[in-house]
């Protein structure tokens, strides 16, 4: 198992969302604690972050640390032509 931790970037992205999106996303992301065997999640080539989670409208922007068995969320975005 890995923790899940979230960027104050990423807290306040969450907390600035409907209450039910950010819940759909908190639950998508608390199954990034089972890394890396994880629907909807591709590494990503050329950004900023390593990887991406997939959730329904929104991506979350994520680092995972697999000696350190850390998922660190760093930014969590509405889907549109500015989120890549």
């Amino acid at each position: 198992m890995n923790e899940v931790t979230y960027s104050k970037k990423a807290a306040k992205q969450l907390r600035k969302l409907q209450p039910s999106d950010s819940k759909a996303v908190r639950c998508e992301c608390n199954k990034l604690a089972n890394m890396p065997e994880c629907a909807n999640v591709k590494a990503l080539s050329n950004h900023e972050y390593r990887y991406r989670l997939r959730v329904g409208n929104f991506r979350v922007f994520f680092d995972f640390d697999g000696a350190a068995h850390i998922v660190s969320i760093e930014e969590v975005k509405k889907r549109d032509e500015r989120t890549y």
